[in-house]
Formats: structure tokens, C-alpha cells, sequence
């Protein structure tokens, strides 16, 4: 299991919101590279990137701040927000992407969901992001009456691999997961899944490693990095399991 530090990207700069509040918005990092190198130089391996202008404006708006983060460090870059046609994927990857993370297109165009991961397979990660137990799209402004299991499976007969499970409700909020919810997201996930959201401490990261899920790819972490509640290294350590 991975530590994936998250680089929100919004106006130019790294933030972290509450809930996915746009207007619970701490500005962490003026230059989101300066961000990543941070993290990377710490002992990352992986990170997370979110366009959150993107996710607003239905397109990606922060490509280039993408382009500086492949080209400069040498780890695994995972990007998402605004990703809603095949240009927009195909340019993200082209941008240093090593995978990409759908939202709202993967619900609303069964086509284009069909044809991307026809196209990049396990490249393609569909964010399931979650608030008072339903899916939330458009940079979680929207509610839907979807359930999180019922999408997972859908997504799976479909050919998705790869999610990334986000707990709305506590993400930048350093409550904690909450480890029912991610025993059912296993029980559901077929392929491999990352979880997000609350994460606070060395202790809940190494709740998350002993729950023992083999599909239970990675744990992203953000606000608790930029506060430093714990450091990159020993998270990384706290993953690794016996």
C-alpha cells in the first residue's frame, strides 16, 4: 500500500479544502510544484493531483502546473478535475499523467467511459466521491441518489479496474476514516481501489494497513501532511506493513 500525498491545485496554488467547500478553501503552497518537490524530496513515491479549477469548470485549467510536476520529479502522478472527453484525457496524459481520475463524464457518457478505458485500460481511474452516503459530481457541488456500492459494480461491468474512493463528509476535516465504510468498499471493489478522506494520524494509517484489503492500493493524505501531523517518511513506513 502507497502513500499518495495530494496537491489540490487551485489558482495557481497548492490548498486543501474542508468537505470539498470551495469556500473552505487554506492555501498550503503558493507554486504546487514547490508542493510535490516538498513531498517527493520526503520520501514520496506517488501523488495525487486535483485540478479543482477544472472540476469547477467542467475542463482541465491547470495543465501546465501538471506538465512541471511530471517533468521535474521522477514518481508516479495520478491527475483528475474537468476530465470530461477523450481530448482532455488524451492531453492529460500527454501532459506526464501516468494515470488519470474521471468524475462526472464516467456517469453522465457511458460512451466515452467505454472508449477511454477500451483505449488506456488500467490508466483510467474513476473517482467515486461520497457525501451523506450518496455520490456527489461536478467537483462534489452536485448530490446524485446514487449509492456508492451500486456505482462501483456499474463501473466494473463496464471495465473499470481502478477507483478512487473519496469520504467527502471527512476529508480535510482530520477525523479519521471511517473503517466500516472501507471493509464495504473492499467488499465491493473488484480491481484495486485508493481511499481518501480524514486521514489524521500514524494511527489511522496503520488501522488502514491492518485491515489486511488486498485491493486497498494506496491511502491519499493532505491535510494532515501540510499540518504535519505525521511526516511523508514515516507514512510511507506506516503503509509498508510487516
Amino acid at each position: 500500500m502507497i502513500l499518495l500525498p495530494a496537491i489540490d491545485i487551485r489558482g495557481g496554488q497548492a490548498v486543501r479544502l474542508q468537505r470539498g467547500d470551495f469556500a473552505r478553501e487554506t492555501v498550503y503552497a503558493d507554486d504546487p510544484l514547490e508542493a510535490a518537490r516538498s513531498f517527493v524530496e520526503a520520501g514520496a513515491r506517488a501523488l495525487h493531483v486535483v485540478d479543482l479549477d477544472g472540476a469547477r469548470e467542467g475542463q482541465p485549467v491547470n495543465l501546465e502546473h501538471l506538465r512541471r510536476i511530471a517533468a521535474e520529479l521522477p514518481v508516479l502522478v495520478q491527475y483528475g478535475g474537468g476530465l470530461r472527453s477523450l481530448v482532455d484525457v488524451r492531453e492529460a496524459l500527454a501532459a506526464g499523467a501516468d494515470r488519470v481520475v474521471l468524475g462526472t463524464a464516467a456517469y453522465v457518457d457511458v460512451e466515452f467511459l467505454e472508449s477511454v478505458v477500451a483505449t488506456w485500460g488500467v490508466r483510467i481511474v474513476v473517482a467515486v466521491d461520497v457525501r451523506e452516503g450518496h455520490v456527489s459530481v461536478a467537483g462534489w457541488t452536485k448530490a446524485t441518489q446514487m449509492l456508492p456500492d451500486d456505482v462501483i459494480r456499474r463501473m466494473q461491468h463496464r471495465g473499470v479496474k481502478q477507483f478512487v474512493y473519496t469520504n467527502v463528509d471527512r476529508d480535510g476535516m482530520l477525523d479519521g476514516p471511517d473503517l466500516d465504510e472501507i471493509r464495504r468498499v473492499g467488499e465491493a471493489v473488484r480491481g484495486r481501489f485508493i481511499y481518501s478522506g480524514g486521514i489524521a494520524s500514524l494511527d489511522d494509517l496503520h488501522a488502514l494497513r491492518d485491515m489486511r484489503l488486498v485491493n486497498l492500493a494506496g491511502v491519499v493524505s493532505g491535510k494532515a501532511l501540510y499540518e504535519r501531523r505525521f511526516t511523508v517518511a514515516d507514512g510511507v513506513e506506516a503503509l509498508r506493513g510487516e
